[in-house]
C-alpha cells in the first residue's frame, strides 16, 4: 500500500457469502498483527511512545501488552534514505521476536511504495530482461530472508508482493503478461522455501470487498501456474461504511477459501486515528467473521498503529497525539 492509495480506498463491491471448508494442517494461534515499519523512522525522528499512565516504553512493550503477537515488516530494494532495508528490517525483527512476536516479511520489489496504482522496479533492476528480473527476484528474496535466519530470526509468513493486483515490476510483470508475473511469483515462492521451508508464501491484494477482482487475479494466477500458500487482502473501511466493507470482506474470505483451497490473511487493516471507538467495533466485527472461518482464517494485521496523527500524512492508525494507544487494538 501507499499513503495516498489507502486515503482514497472507500470503494464498494457485491460478493455472494460462501462455504468454508477449513484445510488440515493449518490450526494455529490467530495473528493479532501490526505492522510496524515505521517505527525506527519515527524513532529516529524524535518521537517516543507511552503507557496508558504515561511511562515511556518500548512500543514493541506496549504493542505485546495490548495483545499483538505477530508484526509485519515491509522489505524495499535500494531505499534511497535506508529506511526498511535488510539492516533496519532485521533491528525491529529482532526486537519483535524479543517479544515473542511472530514475523510476516513483505516484500514490495521496489526501491519505494509498490501498490495498486505503482509497481515501479528498483532503479538496479530497470532495465533488465524478464529472465534476468527472474533472478532478480529470487537474488533479492534468498538474500535477505537468508539474511535474517542467519541473524536468528525465524519468518512465519512471507508476501511476494505488496498489493500486487495489477501486477509487479511494471511493465514485464504486470497482469496483463499473466505468465510472467507467475514466473515472477514462483520464483520468489521457491526462494522464500529455500531458506524457510515451513513458512507460508503471501499473495496479497487490496480492497477486499471486491471478490470479483479476487477472482480475476487468482483465477488468472492459477491458469499461469503461479504458486501460493495464502491469501493476503487489504481492508481499510470508514466508520460510515464498515458494516458493509466488513460483510463484503467476509463473503470474499469465504470465496477464495472455497475456490482455491487456501487460507487467508488480512494483511492490513486500518481506519482514522480519531474514531477509535468505532474501530474498535470494526475489527471485533472483523475478527470474529475470520476466526468463524476456523483455520483458513490465519488473523490481521493493523497497519502502523503506532504511526502518530499525520505521521509521513497518514492519519488511519492507532495511536493519539500524545503517544500513547487508542482504544482501536483492543479487540486483540
Amino acid at each position: 500500500m501507499s499513503i495516498s492509495s489507502v486515503l482514497r480506498r472507500v470503494g464498494m463491491g457485491l460478493a455472494a457469502l460462501s462455504l468454508a471448508f477449513p484445510l488440515p494442517g493449518r490450526a494455529a494461534t490467530f495473528a493479532n498483527g501490526a505492522d510496524v515499519s515505521w517505527v525506527s523512522q519515527e524513532e529516529s525522528s524524535g518521537y517516543s511512545f507511552y503507557s496508558s499512565s504515561g511511562t515511556q516504553t518500548d512500543p514493541f512493550v506496549l504493542l505485546k501488552n495490548l495483545g499483538t503477537n505477530a508484526v509485519r515488516l515491509r522489505v524495499w530494494v535500494n531505499p534511497a534514505d535506508g529506511w526498511c532495508n535488510g539492516a533496519d528490517v532485521l533491528y525491529k525483527a529482532k526486537r519483535a521476536a524479543a517479544q515473542g512476536m511472530r514475523i510476516m516479511i513483505d516484500f514490495h520489489y521496489s526501491d519505494s511504495w509498490a501498490d495498486p496504482g505503482k509497481q515501479t522496479p528498483p532503479a538496479a533492476w530497470a532495465n533488465h530482461t524478464v529472465a534476468q528480473l527472474n533472478n532478480d527476484v529470487y537474488a533479492h528474496t534468498e538474500g535477505i530472508l537468508s539474511y535474517l535466519k542467519a541473524n536468528g530470526v525465524t519468518v512465519t509468513w512471507v508476501q511476494v508482493g505488496n498489493e500486487i493486483n495489477a501486477g509487479m515490476l511494471w511493465p514485464q510483470g504486470s497482469t496483463s503478461h499473466a505468465s510472467q508475473l507467475a514466473g515472477f511469483i514462483n520464483n520468489g515462492y521457491q526462494a522464500v522455501k529455500a531458506v524457510y521451508p515451513d513458512a507460508l508464501v503471501v499473495l496479497h491484494l487490496a480492497n477486499g470487498y471486491d471478490d470479483a477482482g479476487f477472482r480475476g487475479f487468482f483465477d488468472s494466477m492459477k491458469s499461469a501456474g503461479a504458486r501460493w500458500d495464502v491469501i493476503g487482502m487489504s481492508h481499510y473501511p470508514t466508520a460510515s461504511n464498515w458494516q458493509t466493507l466488513n460483510s463484503e470482506i467476509a463473503a470474499t474470505m469465504s470465496d477464495m477459501i472455497s475456490r482455491y483451497g487456501k487460507p487467508v490473511i488480512v494483511s492490513e487493516v486500518g481506519m482514522d486515528w480519531q474514531s477509535a471507538s468505532v474501530a474498535d467495533q470494526m475489527l471485533a466485527d472483523l475478527m470474529t467473521r475470520e476466526k468463524a472461518l476456523g483455520a483458513n482464517g490465519l488473523g490481521v494485521f493493523y497497519w502502523e498503529p503506532e504511526a502518530y496523527p499525520g505521521w509521513q500524512g497518514y492519519t488511519l492508525g492507532a495511536l493519539d497525539g500524545s503517544g500513547r494507544f487508542t482504544g482501536a487494538l483492543d479487540p486483540y
